[in-house]
């Protein structure tokens, strides 16, 4: 998706560079922010899974696009990590009353940010972008916290246990551009492998770091196979 930079009229791009600043100064709770000095018109940011939810302990990349009509028309969102939500498609667009029939030009980007994330508390499964997800939610909802946990520990935590907020398939959807490429490691934590211990009683001749860690790894990749198995398998 192109910029809209120069679609947009100066005094726009002043009140879009003002808001973007305050926000990234003084963040909604558990929302991080990540303006970039290339494309005003493009916020990336990383929410926060509510505690109490399928999604806690999950960290979701998200951005929002302002379109050339922008404060007439709402900004589009878009999830960049996976999750199963009623109101999140296959691509990561989101539904929401305010980024649609409800939306103000004077209710702000912060607004968006904190209605998005309240969806994760509070699914709407009445417009369902995600139709089984909103099914169940209705009428099974252990599976559908099930389901919601399983792809939140796959693709939105980092270590052993997740990717880190992996995205959507890169054949779907509008994709970040190249400038917030590191988004992942500033919201994930990131960071290299875990320390391993050398082997206690053997001295030099016990087995190496490097196997003990690559044998962490191993298991590692394993679980994470094991719960993709498990997801194809629900």
């Amino acid at each position: 998706m192109n910029s809209n930079v120069e679609n947009l009229p100066p005094h726009v791009l002043r009140l879009v560079y003002k808001e973007v600043s305050a926000l990234a100064a003084d963040p909604p709770e558990g929302i991080k922010i990540y303006p970039s000095d290339e494309d005003i018109t493009e916020l990336h940011t990383a929410i926060e899974g509510p505690e109490g939810t399928p999604f806690a302990g999950g960290v979701f990349r998200m951005r929002l696009v302002l379109g050339k009509d922008f404060p007439a028309v709402p900004p589009k969102g878009y999830f960049l990590t996976k999750i199963f939500h009623p109101n999140v498609g296959h691509k990561g667009e989101i539904c929401v009353n305010v980024l649609k029939r409800d939306w103000k030009a004077e209710l702000g980007l912060r607004h968006v940010l904190l209605t998005i994330k309240c969806l994760l508390i509070h699914p709407n499964p009445e417009s369902a972008l995600n139709e089984e997800a909103g099914r169940l939610l209705l009428e099974d909802y252990a599976e559908y916290e099930a389901r919601a946990r399983l792809l939140t520990e796959i693709h939105a935590m980092t270590g052993p246990a997740g990717s880190s907020g992996a995205s959507q398939d890169p054949n779907d959807g509008p994709q970040p551009k190249k400038h917030a490429g590191d988004l992942g490691k500033r919201a994930g934590g990131g960071g290299g492998a875990p320390a391993v211990p050398a082997a206690l009683g053997n001295g030099a001749n016990g087995p190496s770091t490097t196997a003990s860690s690559s044998g962490v790894n191993n298991a590692a990749v394993k679980k994470k196979a094991d719960k993709k198995r498990a997801l194809r398998r629900l």
